[in-house]
């Protein structure tokens, strides 16, 4: 009797589903993931949260993990479009390749700014337009209801459960975003390191008074730092830059302006969800606040 019990119990457990494998190329992609698939999802995130994904190289783990993949979700835009081809293609896994039912990108699902055109001596330009959306938490909101539409089609027979993620994603980002909008109203603006947090500035209409490099992606020079501090100085505001950016050049800028200066995270924690996302956010937040 003990011996067909256990049987039973494992062909239970073999006819259940199997979860989706995802591959996100960042972090703020994973915790999208996790939100709206919860736990028919298994997601494996490829950027660290505390590097530039603009600037990494296809790695071997990247390959082993894009090669099982039933789903990739990427931010888009050109931001990955250093590594992400090289990898795909030594993945050889034809089910997310670009055009594929399991290639998903953010920045498709949702309207772009900062159109710029196909010159790399002027830095690390996007001419689809700026890739970080995921700094928008309402793009982010019509991006979860794609993604979830997505993970429909993959996986069918647990539809509603993506798509009451998405809701619950959506709603949670609905209760945050009046404080939000409150705390930051009649905002003096910000100093930007790179355009990295533009769409959230823009969300919550707050003016970005310039950037510490002179152009994407091109280190901060004397003079140009001298020029910004020409042009704003007698003003108010605040110095922003990330965690992984050169801290240096910000600083120069906030001693001279006499403004402060904030170091915040560009990306939440690789196994992050809805909670860790909206914490993101708020660190930025209450980063702006401080030009009170």
């Amino acid at each position: 009797m003990q011996r067909i019990f256990i049987t039973l119990l494992l062909l239970l457990a073999s006819s259940g589903a199997a979860a989706l494998e995802v591959v996100a190329t960042t972090s703020s992609m994973g915790a999208l993931t996790r939100a709206v698939g919860g736990e028919t999802v298994n997601v494996d995130v490829l950027t660290p949260p505390d590097r530039d994904a603009h600037a990494l190289e296809a790695r071997p783990t990247m390959v082993r993990a894009l090669r099982d993949a039933h789903l990739l979700v990427a931010e888009g835009a050109d931001l990955e479009v250093g590594w992400l081809p090289a990898a795909l293609r030594r993945a050889g896994n034809p089910d997310i390749q670009v055009g594929a039912t399991g290639y998903f990108e953010a920045a498709a699902q949702v309207e772009l700014r900062g159109q710029e055109t196909a010159d790399r001596s002027q830095g690390h330009v996007h001419p689809a337009g700026n890739p970080h959306v995921h700094m928008d938490p309402v793009r982010m909101q019509r991006v979860a209801g794609a993604l979830a539409d997505r993970l429909a089609r993959l996986d069918p027979a647990n539809a509603d459960a993506y798509w009451q993620g998405a809701s619950a994603f959506r709603d949670a980002v609905e209760e945050r975003l009046p404080d939000w909008r409150e705390r930051l109203a009649d905002h003096p603006g910000a100093i930007l390191y790179h355009k990295d947090g533009n769409y959230l500035l823009e969300q919550f209409e707050v003016p970005v008074l310039g950037y510490a490099e002179p152009k994407p992606g091109i280190p901060p020079t004397a003079r140009h730092i001298r020029d910004l501090v020409r042009q704003l100085e007698g003003g108010d505001g605040v110095v922003i830059h990330t965690n992984f950016q050169d801290g240096t050049a910000p600083s120069r800028l906030a001693d001279h302006l006499g403004w402060p200066v904030a170091e915040v995270p560009l990306e939440p924690a690789v196994d992050a969800g809805t909670r860790e996302y909206l914490d993101l956010i708020e660190a930025w937040v209450a980063a702006l606040e401080r030009a009170r």
